[in-house]
């Protein structure tokens, strides 16, 4: 079969993607973004614009089945992922004849839809299910699986921290191992597979949210931490923090949509999925326990927990010296640039140009579609300065505050922030 994976490179996407490509299938993958992928099985595209049929016509073309496992936690992307651009393209399948899309939503949506997230995933199945087509919507749980993204990697980067929050407010959830859900997808693509059926996959165990952090710090091969009960307004100010990085381009899993949904829970009976299926989801501690854990892991657990701080104190590092450059450490700034030998305005401009630039690139590095020009900026200008620093004040590297030495930390970290910088 031919078959198009709408979000293909997201987290859900990807492992489809490979589990059909390995069986013989043809995956095509849309998305916003390439990641690597190229030639004939990738359409970059951005659904949320995407909101007219005859756009999706062409890249229709000679597709048998059509997988939809795109989603959008917060923004004004969530209507026109969920709703516009996914009713764009069940239009064009019915018109085109395309009779198999199976719909990727959330669990939960179409019994208690308690945020704008959920909404917009339950009005997604309404504008599939209202179409002359062998529709199928699973609604997963919380997934998890070796791999992780969203809010599997939230889990695990708060499984690394030296303490275990115990978030306020939240509900069960009923974790899901990717691999079931994979091969639920892989069931409703067969010839002789029931449509028209909707389906939470939910798996075996109910747990706490803070059960679930443990299980994963025990899958990740560390020892039991103290269990540390957050105030709700702490608990608040996170999620409020996760607004302003979403407002800034960052994609968190922490979010005021994100604390609505945790208050619902993510939970559901698997008996339906199983009866349906004949797949009798696994339990999720059992499953990871068929894949330990590695180094890697545990690099990418401590390293995602990590990530905020760093871009958050790296950008806001720059913006500060720039601004101390211009306030407080102007006479400082002055004095060393005539130490050197420059004077009057050509002095002054070297002092405003140097500021201004260290400012725009705090703030290049703080907003994410700007940040690998900001760090690769930050990288250039901390080597240039290391050579105009040298070149006009030699003195500086024998320094007892070592102006000259802290550079290279500086570097490292940027050089840190370049490799982490991916979302996947």
């Amino acid at each position: 079969m031919r078959i198009l994976i709408v979000g293909g490179t997201g987290y859900i996407g990807s492992a489809i993607n490979a589990r059909l490509t390995v069986e013989g299938h043809e995956c095509v993958s849309v998305s916003r973004s390439s990641t690597g992928l190229q030639g004939d099985h990738h359409v970059p595209l951005d659904l949320a614009q995407t909101t007219h049929a005859e756009n999706w016509k062409p890249i229709l073309k000679g597709i048998d089945a059509v997988i939809n496992a795109a989603g959008a936690l917060q923004g004004q992307d969530m209507r026109g992922v969920h709703i516009s651009g996914s009713g764009a393209l069940y239009a064009a399948c019915e018109a085109e004849g395309i009779r198999r899309v199976i719909l990727l939503s959330a669990i939960g949506a179409n019994r208690d839809a308690v945020s704008i997230f959920s909404r917009t995933k339950r009005d997604g199945e309404i504008a599939l299910t209202s179409r002359d087509l062998d529709w199928v919507v699973l609604r997963p749980s919380v997934v998890m699986g070796r791999a992780a993204y969203g809010g599997s990697a939230l889990l695990r980067g708060l499984a690394s921290l030296p303490v275990l929050p115990v978030m306020p407010d939240t509900a069960p959830i009923q974790p899901v191992h990717i691999d079931d859900v994979v091969e639920t997808v892989v069931f409703f693509l067969r010839p002789d597979a029931p449509s028209r059926v909707a389906l939470d996959l939910a798996g075996p165990r109910q747990m706490i949210f803070s059960d679930a952090v443990a299980l994963l710090r025990r899958w990740l091969r560390w020892q039991p931490v103290h269990r540390l009960n957050l105030p709700s307004w702490v608990a608040s100010t996170f999620y409020l923090m996760g607004d302003l990085a979403q407002l800034l381009g960052w994609r968190t899993p922490i979010n005021t949509t994100a604390q609505t949904e945790m208050r619902r829970g993510a939970t559901g009976d698997p008996e339906p999925w199983y009866r349906a299926t004949g797949i009798r989801p696994r339990d999720i501690e059992a499953a990871l326990a068929s894949e330990p854990a590695s180094v890697q892991d545990r690099w990418f657990a401590r390293l995602y927990a990590l990530k905020p701080l760093i871009f958050g104190i790296f950008g806001l590092f720059w913006i500060v010296t720039g601004i101390i450059s211009l306030g407080p450490g102007w006479d400082i700034g002055m004095s060393l640039l005539r130490e050197g030998g420059l004077e009057g305005n050509v002095a002054v401009l070297t002092v405003v140009a140097g500021a201004l630039a260290d400012i725009v690139i705090g703030l290049a590095i703080l907003f994410r579609p700007f940040s690998r020009y900001g760090l690769w900026a930050a990288l250039i200008i901390s080597l240039v300065y290391i050579v105009i620093g040298t070149t006009l004040v030699p003195r500086l590297w024998s320094d007892p505050l070592g102006p000259m030495l802290k550079i290279w930390p500086v570097l490292m970290l940027n050089l840190v922030a370049m490799a982490i910088r991916e979302d996947r």
